[in-house]
């Protein structure tokens, strides 16, 4: 998997902080609240996966086939910091990337001060740069903030984290089979939730890189960073930002082998990898580089890895 996507912390020595969040419950009314903030998904069969030449083999995109999967609830867009902040003011939760005490933040995110500071970046993808103090409150460091960016996806997230959420709000992660048949929003065998053309009549739909990656980003779709959760138009079902923007966590641990080794009702890959699934790619993606904001695009990483690219949003059995 090319790095752009997200980095790792298998490959970083580790610092951390061990401490046991305290992750209480919603009240029934609260997780009645959540329940009816997502949308119903009917269940139904599609053809799940890509068998496209633009499809990278090495992440099993492929082959298509036929999957069911039942009726079940997911949010219209990814939890927002507001939402994640209400979750910590409720809990006193400690996000992994707080006890790790760093982050990975995309280079031209962050301030000349911070990239002054730096010490370390990962192997071969200089874009990634560690930062000290880097969490989902300060997004690119001590010196960002999120006050501007209340309605923005909060990243920073690891899987464990977003897993933690879930439990106290009552809801769990999607399984790649209901992302991917959510993301489609009724169409079948399309490129993107919304057609196969990326921008249909020169209109940008997703928040993507726009220039040279991984050194100039023209920001001709409005964003160099994250995008608001409803920026742009929502797909046939309702979900707003299903390519692009951030990354999102799935309940699947990742196998290249997902399509040939799973069920075709209700899929769920089980078995212990050291990586967990994500969709949806992010504002980092570039067709030349990590073209992953394809709907039927997979791309993974360990649970304890945090970047400013990766968020999550949340399912509901019916």
């Amino acid at each position: 998997m090319k790095s752009c996507c997200a980095a790792s912390r298998a490959s970083e020595h580790l610092r951390r902080v061990d401490q046991e969040a305290s992750v209480s419950e919603l009240s029934p009314y609260d997780k009645l609240n959540m329940a009816e903030r997502l949308i119903h998904i009917g269940g139904g069969t599609f053809d799940m996966g890509t068998d496209s030449a633009e499809g990278v083999p090495s992440d099993g995109e492929g082959p298509i086939r036929k999957v069911t999967v039942n009726s079940f609830r997911i949010s219209p867009y990814a939890v927002t910091n507001a939402e994640f902040q209400s979750f910590v003011e409720a809990t006193g939760y400690v996000t992994e990337a707080e006890s790790f005490g760093w982050s990975y933040v995309f280079h031209l995110l962050a301030s000349d001060q911070v990239r002054e500071q730096v010490k370390d970046v990962p192997q071969g993808v200089p874009w990634w740069l560690v930062v000290e103090g880097a969490y989902w409150a300060r997004p690119e460091g001590k010196d960002s903030s999120i006050v501007d960016r209340m309605d923005h996806p909060v990243v920073h997230i690891s899987w464990n984290d977003a897993n933690a959420y879930c439990k106290w709000s009552g809801t769990r992660l999607p399984t790649e089979a209901e992302w991917e048949y959510a993301a489609r929003g009724g169409l079948a065998r399309r490129t993107y939730p919304w057609g196969d053309l990326l921008k249909p009549d020169g209109k940008h739909m997703c928040n993507i890189w726009q220039g040279k990656f991984p050194v100039k980003n023209n920001a001709s779709d409005g964003y160099i960073g994250t995008a608001p959760v409803h920026a742009y138009e929502p797909n046939g079902y309702g979900l707003y930002n299903a390519s692009g923007n951030v990354w999102e966590w799935c309940a699947d641990w990742f196998s290249p082998g997902y399509h040939r080794q799973t069920a075709d009702l209700n899929p769920l890959y089980s078995q212990e990898t050291g990586r967990k699934s994500m969709r949806g790619g992010s504002y980092l993606c570039h067709r030349s580089y990590c073209n992953r904001y394809r709907v039927a695009a997979r791309s993974s990483n360990t649970p304890d890895s945090s970047t400013g690219n990766c968020g999550f949003r949340i399912a509901a059995d019916v």
